[in-house]
């Protein structure tokens, strides 16, 4: 069977200007426009930073696949096994399925399950991935810290999934990007006063949207809930400034005892 091309398409952090141009081109020439959105926001925040661009174009069939923010699989599957019927009954037509994913869609993003399961479904279908600017990139951009320079080592963790081994993560890593905030933002604040990185972290939601918010004290966020938008970023800045001659080439090794 000759299946229509599936695309995994990055639309950015939020900015509707920061769109690629080649995801842009991929977006308008796809017969159908397969847009991800959550059971409990209720909206797609890919057509969000879509529409303005994008608008309506002519012929395209957009729709609309709707998954719970949840980790049970038994809540998943459901939403999993629509979206693959939705999107198999086009692709089994010949018809190009682009699926548009905020931020990056190699990056937790919902299109890496549909990749892994596309060619099992579709054997010999093609699949092309445009990436998109990730919000861990954009973050940089609106707080003014950078994420590595030099040596400095960069560790990135989905907080949502726990945040037990953040104390060892900090001790390794020079910067640390905590996503998806959810519900753990008292045991991140906890565990950063407890390494004296409090003040080194800075929170941020919804970067580049209208919807921005940055927090530099995170103490005054502890009792809050973030959403799945939300990150912190932690840097200690020990050996920023290799490049310019500032701190000598000496990494810094965190060493752990292992018990046999």
């Amino acid at each position: 069977m000759n299946y229509g091309t599936l695309y995994g398409v990055g639309v950015g952090p939020g900015a509707p200007d920061l769109i690629t141009l080649r995801a842009l081109n991929v977006l308008k020439q796809a017969q159908v426009l397969a847009l991800p959105r959550s059971s409990d926001y209720g909206e797609s925040m890919a057509w969000k930073i879509l529409k303005p661009t994008l608008g309506e174009i002519p012929g395209q069939e957009r729709i609309f696949l709707t998954f719970p923010m949840n980790k049970d699989p038994e809540r998943l599957r459901p939403a999993w096994d629509a979206a693959f019927t939705a999107i198999g009954e086009r692709l089994e037509r010949g018809l190009s399925v682009a699926f548009a994913t905020e931020g990056d869609p190699s990056l937790f993003s919902t299109f890496i399950y549909l990749r892994r399961e596309a060619p099992l479904r579709w054997p010999g279908i093609r699949i092309e991935v445009v990436p998109g600017v990730s919000s861990i990139m954009a973050v940089p951009s609106v707080t003014g810290i950078p994420l590595a320079d030099g040596q400095e080592r960069i560790a990135i963790l989905p907080a949502s999934y726990g945040v037990e081994d953040l104390s060892q993560v900090l001790e390794m890593f020079d910067t640390v990007v905590l996503m998806k905030m959810g519900t753990e933002i008292p045991k991140v604040v906890d565990a950063l006063e407890r390494q004296g990185l409090v003040d080194r972290a800075v929170y941020v939601s919804k970067a580049t949207m209208a919807e921005e918010r940055i927090v530099r004290d995170i103490r005054t966020i502890q009792t809050e809930r973030g959403d799945c938008f939300a990150m912190i970023i932690v840097s200690r800045k020990e050996r920023s400034g290799l490049l310019a001659g500032l701190v000598p080439a000496t990494p810094r090794v965190a060493t752990r005892e292992i018990e046999a």
